[in-house]
């Protein structure tokens, strides 16, 4: 398990325990976060679940792959140094403490 704190674009926060395995996106969704919308479900094949990564962690995560980095032309507004798709993800003890933050919108 790891605590995965979620902040909405307006600035309220919401921490919550996912399961290791899991996604980031599988926790917002499965715990109600305004925010992910997840579209495509996490196959990677949208932009919906587009976060920005708080700087502190930009270095900790696996490095983006082809996939991710195409799919977040899409994204609102991407930023090229914290911007990930949450479907991608994975949730391990590692990531106990991440924060992430939602776009103004998702498209």
């Amino acid at each position: 398990m790891a605590k995965i704190t979620y902040v909405e674009w307006g600035g309220k926060e919401h921490t919550v325990e996912v399961a290791t395995g899991m996604t980031v996106m599988e926790g917002a969704r499965d715990n109600g976060i305004p925010g992910i919308e997840a579209d495509c479900g996490g196959a990677c094949a949208c932009s919906t679940c587009h976060v920005y990564v708080d700087p502190a962690w930009t270095g900790k995560l696996p490095p983006i792959e082809a996939m991710e980095e195409d799919m977040l032309d899409f994204a609102h507004n991407p930023d090229p140094e914290r911007s990930r798709l949450t479907c991608q993800l994975k949730v391990s003890d590692e990531l106990d403490g991440l924060r992430v933050q939602m776009p103004e919108k998702q498209i």
